[in-house]
């Protein structure tokens, strides 16, 4: 993987239910390599509840569109061999692919069944607000389509603790399973939201079932022996117990490969509570820094109200860069979206600079932002621009980092360059009036002339004898200055 690739996740929210997915990333392969992708975040492959499904509401793990299944053979993005065969393109250029693997849940199940559960309190999932007693759920999972295949494995009320319908009466509610080692996973292990978070939708796997760790691991192993996958992305992970994880993700590293990727998906703001993540995964799993997502989406909808020199305070990108996964958007927090936190577009230049330009953290680009959102409300992409700062990512984006984050509405770094990369980089972002910072980016640069390579300022700024230049930005906006040849 390249030393300044970057991660590009491969969908949004709106994509048309066309099953041409895998064979769009297929054809698009080259040119991901071409701007500096190293890693691909594919959407869920796994069948989901319809072709409709984004894949999100996961039905069966080991059918990856191959199965007659809830309707079809194929997923939203298309079948098994054309997931294969997208994989294969990636890999033939280089290019680390990184499957999204949904393992809090289960939905679309195949019967109901009848078992002991409480009602318990949405805001608080500790307090039951009834007495057990029978209900229908929909828990069992016997997957007629695949016949076996692979697993033989079945699913039933005995390997999830929770479900939200009873069938019997029609009634939505949270119900929590009443039987052997029944109840919500301790609260050190998921988040303590709503009293404990265990309980997200559908219904909710439980991992302190030893036949249910056992069968998810060696389907871990299938997939990876399947399709060659690089890496997990793992959803929704502060809903499952941290200890499993851990577990699973050695169990891969031990048995298939010492470099496989994991990123888990722990949506807090809180940086104390990713810190505590990490560790409890014993730094097996990498996290997106969902606290600088809040801080872009904070800044601009505030304009010039924000504090621009506390944008990456309390950040995994501060604090613990080697862990962080860094984005501006994603599926969940763009419009309409369950998390919405949309970063309105005059920001995007900016937050997408401050991700691809800095040293800390690994970048992931998001398929909206780059190539837009479809739907009812369509929203273009803004290639051009990811493009250059790709660009400049890959050339100019290396060396010693040197630091002005020094004004509540004017930032800036400089990257000193290295042997390979010698030319340097200076970037000024600012969220008010027009800016500048005097700011060092080292004597070696001495007489050199700079230009914004974003083209947001015409001057031409050149170093001085003790390696400063005066840079500056247009209102609102970001300038790169890269060296002039």
């Amino acid at each position: 993987m390249s030393k300044n690739g970057a991660m590009i996740q491969y969908f949004e929210w709106y994509l048309p239910d066309d099953g041409n997915h895998w064979q769009r990333l297929k054809e698009d392969a080259k040119h991901l390599q071409e701007i500096g992708i190293s890693l691909v975040w594919m959407p869920p492959a796994t069948k989901a509840t319809g072709t409709n499904d984004v894949g999100y509401g996961i039905y069966d793990l080991y059918d990856l569109g191959e199965f007659d299944q809830n309707g079809a053979v194929r997923t939203k993005y298309g079948t098994k061999q054309e997931y294969l065969t997208a994989i294969k393109a990636l890999h033939d250029q280089g290019i680390l692919a990184i499957a999204d693997v949904v393992l809090n849940h289960k939905a679309g199940a195949d019967e109901p069944e009848r078992f002991p559960a409480y009602e318990v309190d949405p805001q608080n999932r500790q307090k039951k607000v009834s007495d057990d007693y029978e209900i229908e759920g929909w828990t069992k999972f016997t997957f007629p389509g695949r016949q076996g295949k692979y697993s033989e494995f079945k699913w039933n009320w005995t390997h999830f603790s929770g479900t939200d319908f009873n069938q019997e009466n029609g009634k939505k509610a949270i119900y929590m399973i009443k039987g052997t080692a029944k109840g919500w996973a301790e609260n050190a292990e998921v988040d303590s939201e709503y009293g404990n978070y265990d309980y997200l939708m559908y219904a909710d796997v439980d991992y302190d079932h030893p036949d249910v760790r056992d069968e998810v691991k060696r389907w871990s192993e299938w997939y990876i022996d399947e399709t060659g996958v690089d890496g997990f992305r793992l959803d929704a992970v502060k809903h499952i117990e941290g200890e499993f994880i851990d577990e699973f993700i050695k169990n891969i590293r031990e048995k298939k490969s010492d470099n496989f990727y994991a990123v888990g998906e722990y949506w807090k703001q809180s940086y104390a509570t990713l810190e505590n993540y990490i560790v409890e995964t014993a730094c097996n799993v990498d996290l997106f820094d969902v606290a600088l997502h809040m801080h872009f989406s904070e800044a601009s909808h505030a304009g010039n109200n924000f504090d621009m020199s506390k944008i990456f305070h309390n950040t995994l990108m501060e604090k613990n860069p080697t862990k962080a996964v860094t984005f501006v958007d994603n599926h969940d927090s763009q419009p309409s979206q369950a998390l919405e936190s949309w970063v309105d577009d005059w920001f995007k230049p900016l937050a997408y600079g401050m991700i691809l330009l800095r040293e800390g953290g690994l970048p992931c680009i998001f398929y909206g932002d780059y190539y837009g959102i479809a739907g009812d409300n369509p929203i273009p992409g803004k290639q051009d621009l990811i493009d250059k700062l790709l660009s400049l990512r890959m050339n100019d984006a290396y060396g010693q980092q040197n630091d002005y984050l020094d004004h509540p509405n004017c930032i800036g770094w400089t990257r000193e360059g290295d042997e390979e990369h010698p030319g340097g980089m200076a970037v000024v972002v600012t969220n008010s009036d027009e800016g500048y910072k005097d700011m060092y980016i080292g004597k070696q640069h001495a007489g050199k002339n700079y230009q914004d390579s974003l083209g947001n300022r015409e001057e031409i700024v050149t170093i001085n004898e003790e390696g400063m230049g005066t840079f500056l930005s247009a209102p609102g906006s970001i300038s790169v200055w890269a060296e002039l040849n």
